[in-house]
């Protein structure tokens, strides 16, 4: 990811800013300009819970080369507090501890290193919820 669209997407990744359809009220993270479901154009901004469930999960064996440190590593598909799925990487668990339906919560972590450049990139990421 270039520097600049990190930037970009400050909102969503330090505040978990989501869009919600002023006229269906569909969520929408990361926002969108278009509705999908009735495509209305006009959103109000709401922040997710730091709270969720795991609908799906897998564990990365074979990783992008600049993840490739970190293999295996545990992705999932998040649905936090009912409004928004997200895809986010699980960490400091086991993974025969994951589950779906299993609650996790999420967290402000580290999630990589920009190149040569040297930026460090921060996000969000899950833990098991105990």
């Amino acid at each position: 990811m270039t520097t600049a669209r990190y930037w970009r997407e400050v909102p969503q990744r330090f505040r978990l800013e989501a869009a919600k359809c002023s006229k269906c009220g569909k969520v929408f993270f990361p926002p969108r300009l278009i509705c999908d479901a009735c495509k209305h154009r006009e959103f109000e901004q709401v922040n997710l819970s730091d709270e969720g469930e795991i609908l799906s999960y897998t564990i990365i064996h074979t990783p992008p080369s600049n993840f490739s440190d970190e293999a295996p590593y545990a992705m999932a598909v998040v649905r936090l507090g009912g409004d928004a799925n997200v895809l986010t990487q699980v960490v400091d668990c086991d993974f025969d501890d994951l589950k779906v339906g299993g609650k996790v919560r999420v967290e402000f972590r580290r999630i990589q290193e920009d190149g040569k450049s040297g930026v460090l990139q921060y996000g969000y990421k899950c833990v098991l919820a105990d």
